[in-house]
Order: structure tokens, then C-alpha cells, then sequence
């Protein structure tokens, strides 16, 4: 009697994990939340949501004909319209993982909406190092750059350079002030100095007053810690006033390939930014960028590091599910952080345990125009950062997932 107890006890364990570990409704549906019409459109937009479609192409069904689908849906980089989009795709509509989310502030909202439910957050383009610190959760795997990074990183290049006197111009919400915040703690950790700092809205037009007061300072380095067309807007009008012909340097904490291209290299000439991606660093690059460049409305543009984040994570998250036979969150997050090797975009990476995946970084500067031989060849190298020392040491981040 007590061998056939066990007998049934074990069957029973069996078959509920086989229970749990399955494909809901049959299909895995990846949604890709970002900025479709806002100042994120074109390092994101559609061109994220081409990246996922590449990635489910790539994926075919995983060698088990799994079925995937990509949905979307634009946040209009408002916190509430981004939770309401993912509360229905969780509740009604049987998405399994969120993919991009630009603006911290939305990516904060879907980190918390979707802690402990079945779905998973690939945060691909969501900067705060929140994620993977004091808001980490068990749901979420933050991939490409964060502030922690992006403020550290980009410091650190800029004074092993000279560039020992900062201001700052700062878009006013989580986003820039995360970043300003991890690079002032730096600079000044480091004997360097923050002569001042100007805080601007969302979607700001007019950066004059910004300027004449950064260029007032008389400081080395000015740091852009905005993302987008306020980057643009404002290398732009630094370009008008002179600033980097006046002997400044302008560095942008957060700059991709379309703002360069949107702004062209007479403007961007010479300036200092920080990237996880570059469509020309190898063959492996350069192959995924023309096929992306060849999509459906591409229209020849190259892959900015969101939209090659939002296809790695999306690649990754699939090639889970099939290793788990699950698209849940509980059995998909753990698979995926047993990765450590070769990314074909991203070079060296791993997944660590609390959700940040970890690859070099590299600063590069803008060219002259009379350096780019080819559409857009925009970068020079000027420094690596390896995996390492690229982002927060995991001890440091405070994530409860470590305790």
C-alpha cells in the first residue's frame, strides 16, 4: 500500500508539472510596447516591432513548430497608457512577454504590473537601473543599456580623456535624472567636478537658454543625459552657438544611429556617445543590419541598439521557451539566465541572476563628413569597455532577488 502511495504521489507530480510546463493557448505571443509616433519613433517605432518579427522568423517554431506571434502597441510615453495596454494583453488578449518599452517611467509601471504574473518583461530599452536594483523582480530581464551604465561608462571614458569639468543638460524625469545622478557620483568620485545642470521637459524644442548657460560654465565636458529628439534638438543648437568649436566637448549619454542620420555629420561631427551596438562592428552586425535594412518600411535605414536589444531578447525568450517546453514566466526567466557566450549582436554576454544581461560597451566618436565612405558610416571606435566593468556590480544593486 505504501509503494502504490508513492507510486500515485510521484504520478501525480508528474503530471502536474507536465501541467504547468506548457504552451498557453497553443501560441506564443510576444507584444512589443514602445513609442510608435513620439521622439523614440525612430530608434524604436516600427523598426522594433520588424526586429521581434525577425526574431520569431529566426526562431521557426524552435525545432517544435511552436507558434509565435508578435503584437504591438504604442505607450505614447505616458505610464498609464502603457500599464492599460499591458493589464488587457496579460488579462484578455494571452500575450507571454512585453519586449522594448523606452521611457523609464513606463517601464517602471509594466516592471511592477508584472512581477509574479505568468508573463515575462524583456526590458530592451527601458534605462532604469532600477530594474535590475531596488525594483528587480523575478519577471524581468533588462538587456542593452541602463543609467548605471550609461552614466558610469560614459564618465569614466570621458575623464580617462580629460574631461574633468561636466554640466549637464537634463531631461526632467527618471530617465535623465538617473543617468545624471550615476555620472555625477562618478565624476566627483573621481576628482572631477559638476559646475551646474539645467533640467528640461519631455519633447523640449528650444534648448538656447540651456546652452548659453552650459557654454557659460566654461565647462570641459557637456553632457546631454536626455535621449531621442531631445538629443537631436539639442546637438543641433550646440552646433549653431559654436559650442564644440569653442573648445567644449559634447558628449550624449544616450545617441543611436537614426539620431546621427536624422541630424547628419556636419552637426554631429565630433561628438562623444556611448552605444552597445553598432550595425558595422562585424560580419555578424553588418548581415542582421541589411536584412533589417531590407524589411517592410525600413527603407534602407540601419538597426539602432534598442531595435537590435528588442531582437536578441526576443531570440532569447523564444529559444527559452523551447528549452522549457513553457511560455511562463516562472519556468522562462530561470532558463534564460543560464546564458553565458557569444551573442551574435552583442558579443560576450551573460544573464545575471538579477536580470541584468552583461556585454561590453564602447564609446565612439562621431565623424567628419569626409571619413564616411558609405551610408551610414558614422562611428570610430575610441574605446572598450568589456562586459565586466561595463555595468553595477550585482552586490551593489541592492535586488532583493540576491538575498
Amino acid at each position: 500500500m505504501k509503494n502504490l502511495k508513492w507510486t500515485l504521489a510521484l504520478a501525480a507530480s508528474l503530471i502536474g508539472g507536465a501541467a504547468s510546463a506548457e504552451i498557453s493557448d497553443n501560441v506564443v505571443r510576444v507584444g512589443v510596447l514602445n513609442d510608435i509616433s513620439g521622439i523614440f519613433q525612430d530608434t524604436n517605432g516600427m523598426g522594433s516591432v520588424e526586429a521581434a518579427r525577425m526574431a520569431a522568423e529566426d526562431f521557426n517554431g524552435g525545432g517544435k513548430n511552436i507558434k509565435v506571434e508578435i503584437v504591438y502597441a504604442d505607450h505614447q510615453n505616458k505610464a498609464d497608457v502603457g500599464n492599460a495596454i499591458a493589464r488587457k494583453w496579460l488579462d484578455v488578449e494571452g500575450v507571454d512577454a512585453i519586449v522594448d518599452v523606452p521611457n523609464s517611467a513606463v517601464g517602471l509601471s509594466i516592471n511592477t504590473l508584472l512581477r509574479d504574473s505568468r508573463m515575462t518583461y524583456l526590458a530592451s530599452s527601458t534605462a532604469s537601473a532600477d530594474l535590475t536594483g531596488k525594483a528587480c523582480s523575478p519577471n524581468t530581464i533588462q538587456w542593452v543599456n541602463d543609467t548605471w551604465a550609461t552614466g558610469n561608462t560614459t564618465a569614466a571614458a570621458m575623464m580617462s580623456r580629460g574631461g574633468k569639468d561636466w554640466y549637464f543638460l537634463t531631461v526632467d524625469y527618471a530617465l535623465g535624472k538617473g543617468i545624471e545622478a550615476e555620472a555625477q557620483k562618478y565624476i566627483e568620485g573621481h576628482g572631477g567636478k559638476v559646475l551646474g545642470s539645467s533640467k528640461h521637459p519631455l519633447g523640449t524644442s528650444d534648448f538656447a537658454s540651456f546652452l548659453l548657460q552650459a557654454q557659460g560654465s566654461k565647462a570641459q565636458v557637456i553632457g546631454l543625459a536626455n535621449a531621442g529628439g531631445d538629443t537631436i534638438n539639442a546637438v543641433k543648437q550646440a552646433a549653431e552657438f559654436g559650442i564644440q568649436q569653442g573648445g567644449q566637448k559634447l558628449v550624449a549619454f544616450l545617441l543611436f544611429i537614426n539620431d546621427v542620420h536624422g541630424m547628419g555629420l556636419k552637426v554631429a561631427q565630433g561628438l562623444q556617445l556611448m552605444e552597445a551596438f553598432y550595425w558595422d562592428m562585424n560580419d555578424d552586425t553588418r548581415a542582421f543590419a541589411k536584412r533589417f535594412a531590407a524589411r517592410p518600411g525600413m527603407n534602407g535605414k540601419m538597426p539602432s541598439g534598442n531595435q537590435a536589444g528588442v531582437y536578441a531578447s526576443t531570440l532569447a525568450f523564444l529559444n527559452a521557451v523551447a528549452a522549457t517546453g513553457s511560455d511562463n514566466a516562472k519556468d522562462v526567466v530561470p532558463e534564460m539566465k543560464k546564458f553565458k557566450g557569444k551573442d551574435r549582436l552583442f558579443g560576450d554576454t551573460a544573464i545575471r541572476q538579477d536580470g541584468r544581461v552583461v556585454h561590453p560597451m564602447y564609446l565612439f566618436e562621431v565623424k567628419k563628413p569626409e571619413e564616411s565612405k558609405y551610408p551610414y558610416d558614422y562611428y570610430k571606435l575610441v574605446s572598450t569597455i568589456p562586459a565586466e566593468q561595463a555595468f553595477r556590480p550585482m552586490a551593489e544593486g541592492g535586488c532583493e532577488l540576491m538575498k
